[in-house]
């Protein structure tokens, strides 16, 4: 397909998906006991309120334990109520942070996410006893089946009784909202639509959004769509490839990914990226900060969202439409055949 013809299908998906429930930001700012909050979006058919802007898990597990708590009391103080994490992140340590500087203080106030991995569901049980115990907290706001590989992935987890699980503990209360994850491939989040379409038990999806995603192998193009028709929220991640976007990424004192050529600042600014994923229909962009000054760059750029307009994505999607090499977005499969 001619790129023209390529992105003027996709602004046609783009514009379908948005007058199908798109959830706008609120008017007015709310506020709770701690303060203004960021401006909300609808959580899907849920009906729940959340911050457009959440904190991945991960980064808060990584990083020292000092800037973790800085980082969600910071979040905080910038008005982000959404918190992911998972259980698989450095062996419960993210969750553990959550329960030790997050739930005491601040559970009423927050929409808090954990994900499991489980290929069965003992082991997903397991999982479940075990975040809910590093969390401290009783109740999740929404758990998920965590970092679906493909459709074989799928299929194998579903007759191991995985989604049983996340069904039981939402009818028991435990927790009160279920979803799904995965940034390597879209056809396994096809393949659970799917698989799932009689009973359309998920009430949320998180995949990458960003603006390299539609030239190649693409989430936004082939997932989107599909999640409107059935009211599924739709959470952001990989909106800045991991860090891929940038020339560096380091960890610690480890270099990640070096390149000469980074889609930011030569193609993209920050601003223009997560404002491009803001654009699409999502509940809330989760990023990943490992200190708090990310969080302020980050929440203040959430603060100045407007939208942008139709031309104005397509023209970010054709400047980093040379980037869909695999390199950038590493985390995608590739395409078989």
């Amino acid at each position: 397909m001619k790129r023209r013809d390529f992105l003027t299908s996709l602004a046609v998906v783009s514009g379908a998906a948005a007058t199908r429930g798109h959830a706008q930001s609120a008017p007015e700012p709310a506020h709770d006991a701690f303060g203004p909050l960021l401006p909300l979006r609808t959580l899907g058919r849920t009906g729940r309120k959340v911050t457009l802007l959440g904190i991945g898990g991960y980064h808060v597990g990584w990083t020292t334990e000092r800037d973790a708590q800085e980082v969600i009391e910071t979040a905080i103080e910038h008005g982000i109520r959404f918190f992911d994490t998972a259980e698989s992140y450095q062996q419960g340590e993210s969750e553990r942070r959550f329960g030790r500087f997050l739930t005491p203080k601040y559970r009423d106030q927050v929409f808090l996410m954990t994900k499991t991995t489980a290929p069965d569901a003992r082991t997903a049980r397991e999982h479940l006893e075990g975040s809910l115990r590093r969390l401290r907290t009783d109740t999740l706001d929404l758990w998920q089946i965590h970092s679906l590989m493909d459709p074989q992935d799928v299929d194998r987890r579903l007759a191991a009784g995985v989604l049983d699980v996340l069904l039981e503990a939402r009818s028991s209360g435990k927790v009160r909202a279920i979803g799904f994850t995965g940034h390597s491939n879209p056809e396994a989040h096809l393949r659970m639509l799917e698989a799932t379409a009689g009973d359309d038990p998920f009430d949320a999806c998180q995949m990458p959004v960003n603006a390299v995603d539609p030239s190649s192998h693409s989430f936004i193009r082939q997932v989107i769509p599909r999640l409107q028709e059935r009211g599924i929220a739709l959470l952001a991640m990989k909106t800045l490839a991991d860090g891929r976007f940038f020339g560096l990424k380091t960890r610690g004192d480890q270099v990640v990914w070096r390149t000469d050529d980074p889609a930011i600042p030569h193609r993209l600014s920050i601003r223009d990226a997560l404002h491009f994923a803001w654009s699409q229909p999502i509940s809330v962009l989760i990023t990943g900060a490992e200190n708090a000054s990310l969080v302020r760059e980050k929440a203040d750029l959430a603060r100045t969202f407007e939208g942008l307009t139709e031309s104005a994505q397509l023209a970010l999607i054709e400047r980093a439409s040379d980037l869909a090499d695999g390199k950038v977005e590493y985390f995608k499969n590739p395409i078989e055949g």
